[in-house]
C-alpha cells in the first residue's frame, strides 16, 4: 500500500475516535453504523499518567502500572483506584507501587502464561540490563480489543518478543528515553516490527516532574516522528474505544495531553 493511503487509514480512525468526545465525559468510537453507544464489547480506557492505565471490560477491572509519586511522577496523583486484577512492569515505584492500590486484587509480576477469570493473560519477558533488572510486557484481549502494554522496556524487541507481541490492536509503549525506557527512536523502532493499529505513548516528561529527578524526553520529541495526519490527542479522559472502529490498515498514535 502507498505512503499515502497507509496514512489515509490512520487519520480515518482519527477522525472517528474524535466523534461525541467532550472532555471530561467518555470520548467514544462510533459502531460501523456510526451510532455512539456503550456495550459489553466496549473498553473503557481510564488515563492515570506516567505509564499507568485503567482497563474496563467484560465487567471487569485491570489496572496496569500503579506509581509512587516521586522523581518523574512528582506532581501527578496516586492511582488509587480499585481493580478486579494489577500488573506490574517491574516492582520499581514509578510503575509497580501495589501499596497505593486498595483493596486485595489479584496481582501479576513475573513473565508466564496465565488464566485469570476466564481471560488469558501473558507475561513478556523483557530484560532491561543490570541496573534496572527484567521488564515484563503484557498481552491480554478485552472486550474485543488485543492489548499490548510494553512497561519500562529498553531493549529491541527480538524475535522470542516479536512471535509474543506482534500485531496487537493496542500498544502502549514507553517514548521518553532515560536510562530504563525506549527513547523516541527506538519507540518507533519497537512500533515498527509490532505493527499495531493504535498506540498510546507513555512514561515521557511532563510539569509532573521534579526537575533535577527526570531524565525524560518530552512527548514533543516522539510525535514530531510521525506524519501529522497519523496523530492526535485524546479528546476525554476516561476512554472509550470499539474494535470495529480500529484501522484495518495503517498505524495510529493517540495520546493524552497532561
Amino acid at each position: 500500500m502507498k505512503r499515502r493511503q497507509l496514512l489515509q487509514a490512520s487519520a480515518s480512525l482519527l477522525g472517528s475516535l474524535a466523534v461525541g468526545g467532550q472532555r471530561g465525559g467518555a470520548q467514544t468510537a462510533p459502531s460501523p453504523g456510526g451510532s455512539l453507544e456503550f456495550t459489553s464489547q466496549s473498553l473503557q480506557l481510564t488515563w492515570l499518567h506516567h505509564s499507568c492505565v485503567l482497563f474496563e471490560g467484560e465487567g471487569k477491572r485491570f489496572l496496569v502500572n500503579p506509581f509512587r509519586p516521586g522523581g518523574c511522577t512528582a506532581g501527578y496523583p496516586a492511582p488509587r483506584v480499585a481493580a478486579d486484577l494489577v500488573l506490574l512492569s517491574s516492582r520499581l515505584l514509578d510503575e509497580g507501587a501495589l501499596d497505593v492500590v486498595p483493596g486485595n486484587p489479584k496481582v501479576l509480576f513475573q513473565p508466564g502464561d496465565y488464566v485469570i477469570d476466564g481471560i488469558r493473560v501473558q507475561g513478556v519477558r523483557m530484560p532491561r540490563g543490570p541496573r534496572f533488572g527484567l521488564n515484563v510486557g503484557w498481552r491480554w484481549r478485552m472486550a474485543g480489543i488485543d492489548i499490548v502494554h510494553l512497561g519500562g522496556a529498553l531493549q529491541p524487541i527480538g524475535r522470542e518478543q516479536s512471535i509474543l507481541l506482534a500485531r496487537p490492536d493496542l500498544l502502549l509503549v514507553p517514548v521518553g528515553g532515560g536510562p530504563k525506557n525506549y527513547d523516541p527512536e527506538a519507540a518507533k523502532a519497537a512500533i515498527e516490527v509490532l505493527q499495531p493499529k493504535l498506540v498510546i505513548p507513555t512514561m515521557y516528561r511532563t510539569a509532573a516532574a521534579e526537575a533535577s529527578q527526570c531524565e525524560l524526553q518530552p512527548l514533543a520529541a516522539f510525535l514530531r516522528l510521525f506524519p501529522a495526519a497519523a496523530v492526535q490527542p485524546a479528546l476525554s479522559n476516561p476512554l472509550l474505544l470499539s474494535a470495529q472502529a480500529l484501522p484495518s490498515q495503517g498505524i495510529a498514535i493517540l495520546f493524552f495531553e497532561e
